[in-house]
């Protein structure tokens, strides 16, 4: 591992600890999206901080609340993380769909349509607004 690996597995382990014991709901400094507060407009990343602090007390409905996408990242990851490693420590050979062609298009399509989805202010669609 090198000096800069080092330093930033620190700084992603601070950053953690932080999110883990201050709610950013409780508190103004951390930042603010700067499409929500100029436009009133949710992002599709919109509520991702409040979903960090939820996943670290383990609240995974309190994930979901915050930012489906989110959720939906992170089990993308475990998928990708589970096909490495399977491929390389038990040397299997599972074609892993994250590199496939479309994947990038199929994952631009989903984003946008969760973009616009959480914006609509008619139920059921403010379900995907972050509290």
């Amino acid at each position: 591992m090198t000096l800069k690996n080092i330093g930033l597995f620190i700084l992603g382990i601070g950053i953690a600890i932080l999110y883990f014991f201050v709610n950013p709901s409780d508190v103004n400094f951390f930042p603010k999206c700067p499409l929500y507060v100029t436009t009133g407009i949710y992002c599709p990343g919109c509520g991702s901080q409040r979903a960090t602090h939820q996943l670290l007390q383990f609240n995974l409905f309190g994930v979901l609340q915050q930012n489906v996408l989110y959720f939906i990242g992170i089990l993308v990851l475990g998928y990708h993380g589970t096909i490495t490693i399977l491929n390389i420590y038990f040397k299997k050979h599972i074609y892993n769909y994250i590199y496939h062609p479309k994947t990038p298009i199929i994952i631009l399509v989903i984003i946008i349509i969760y973009w616009v989805a959480r914006n609509i202010p008619v139920y059921p669609f403010t379900i995907l607004a972050p509290n």
